[in-house]
């Protein structure tokens, strides 16, 4: 019943090369699933593997397991959200990052496909890669559709990958498959109606942290660290380019004695370790002894305020560049703000730039155990004034809505390519403005629509700003609009 050629579409063999492309339309379709892999109950390992490795990873715990990308492993038990126990094929037992593995099937273990990355990202990554027939495949900002990218000479064209009603994939409606894969593998030998023939997959960039620099791995020896130049300084400390063990690129931020309440500081990063977002900057773990080591990803381009003043020119020039940032910066905030974390001090000054102008969010709930410092207002209360919303001067009163606010300010220095917020005004002159109702202008390059969102975020009544989660769909739905080319 319902079977079908899917060269055809008749229920007999029509000629020479149908047999591959029969199938049953009664199997179910498959799942495309990109999640992260859930956390596994029990001790009892299924049968055969069942995860695919998407990075290379090596373990530098005597229990960790390495391993190479591509590398297939049975999943025995889960150590948490972030880490868990594997074997490998040659029977090898060890932890290996979630996060560097997906389930078997699924896209996420294709290295043509790219997930959520936005249109202007696929076409500037595979302008960059500069090869004919270049291409990925990333999620459509239409729900439930996928988009092929193509590069074919100096210019990318994208097509939508939709399902028919039958569940099978086509670009054309000539060449239907009943997986992507399939439908990709097509089209590398057969252009099939596109531009050109698929060819290769740009580099994929850089691999992601891991949660942790092991499983159980927080408190880290300061021996195994070997410290590069200095990269940074604020009101913590100064900040350093480091390795550990000879291998891992890191940043140590090495803390001035006496500047922040150490203790609490060291049992609230605990909980900040757990936290994992593309768009966070994945805390590692502390050396607790004095001076206090914090030690995270390394960044490779640095803090985002001089980022912004340093590219000024194509900041200004290219809206979909500084409109990606904000998005990220959104979506990290999103996280944070479902896991009721506050970061307090929300700014250009406190994000870095990674590859392909990817900006993570750092120094999250940091502040709250600075002693002493310039942000140190009346009655001890500690904030950067041009960043904090009415009631956070007015009360110290810190909430996600507080960091809404500062999220306005910092969408504007993102607008303004790094201006310095309420310029020529002190301290009492930004209180005064803000309380009387006025607000920062609209950058001049800046989208009305982009603006409106700004201006939400500083409503005088915390209760109206929106929650990052809608402003995070918002900007998704304003700027992530994808009118593919496609065929009908």
């Amino acid at each position: 019943m319902n079977n079908q050629w899917t060269c055809c579409s008749k229920s007999e063999k029509q000629g020479s090369g149908c047999q591959e492309t029969f199938i049953s339309l009664e199997k179910k379709g498959t799942d495309f699933s990109d999640k992260p892999l859930p956390p596994l109950p029990g001790n009892t390992a299924s049968e055969g593997p069942n995860v695919v490795a998407l990075y290379s990873f090596r373990g530098q715990e005597t229990d960790d397991l390495s391993f190479e990308k591509g590398d297939e492993f049975t999943i025995l038990k889960s150590e948490g959200e972030h880490w868990c126990l594997a074997k490998d094929k040659y029977g090898r037992t060890g932890y290996i990052p979630v996060n560097y593995v997906r389930q078997k099937g699924g896209l996420g273990t294709e290295v043509w496909y790219f997930g959520d990355i936005m249109r202007h990202v696929a076409e500037e990554m595979l302008l960059r890669e500069g090869k004919e027939g270049t291409f990925l495949v990333r999620n459509s900002s239409k729900d439930g559709l996928y988009t092929l990218s193509l590069l074919h000479g100096d210019n990318v064209k994208h097509y939508h990958i939709k399902p028919d009603e039958n569940h099978f994939y086509k670009i054309s409606t000539r060449h239907c498959f009943p997986t992507i894969p399939e439908l990709i593998e097509y089209h590398k030998l057969n252009s099939g109606g596109l531009v050109t023939r698929l060819r290769q997959p740009p580099a994929s960039g850089a691999t992601p942290p891991t949660v942790g620099l092991g499983h159980d791995k927080w408190e880290i020896d300061r021996s195994e660290i070997h410290l590069g130049n200095e990269i940074g300084s604020g009101q913590f400390g100064r900040v350093f380019r480091g390795v550990w063990k000879g291998s891992i690129e890191v940043a140590v931020k090495m803390m001035k004695p006496g500047t922040m309440s150490e203790e609490d500081f060291i049992e609230e990063a605990k909980v900040m370790k757990l936290f994992h977002h593309p768009n966070l900057v994945q805390l590692y773990g502390v050396c607790s002894k004095k001076p206090i080591y914090i030690v995270t990803e390394f960044v490779p381009n640095g803090c985002l305020l001089n980022y912004l003043r340093k590219k000024r020119e194509m900041v200004l020039r290219k809206i979909s560049v500084t409109a990606e940032m904000v998005i990220h910066i959104a979506s990290a905030m999103a996280y944070l703000e479902s896991k009721n974390f506050i970061h307090r001090d929300l700014a250009a000054r406190n994000c870095l730039v990674g590859f392909n102008n990817m900006v993570k969010v750092c120094d999250f709930g940091l502040s709250r155990f600075v002693i002493d410092d310039e942000y140190t207002a009346s009655e001890g209360t500690k904030f950067p004034i041009k960043w904090a919303a009415p009631e956070v001067i007015m009360y110290s009163k810190f909430s996600s809505k507080s960091d809404i606010w500062a999220y306005g300010i910092l969408m504007w220095e993102v607008f303004s390519a790094g201006a310095s917020p309420y310029p020529a005004m002190g301290n009492s002159q930004v209180v005064n403005y803000i309380m009387s109702g006025e607000r920062l202008g609209k950058p001049g390059n800046c989208p009305p629509g982009i603006y409106d969102v700004m201006e939400s975020c500083w409503c005088q009544d915390a209760d109206l700003r929106p929650t990052f989660g809608k402003i995070f769909r918002k900007l998704k739905a304003m700027l992530g609009e994808d009118y593919a080319d496609t065929f009908e």
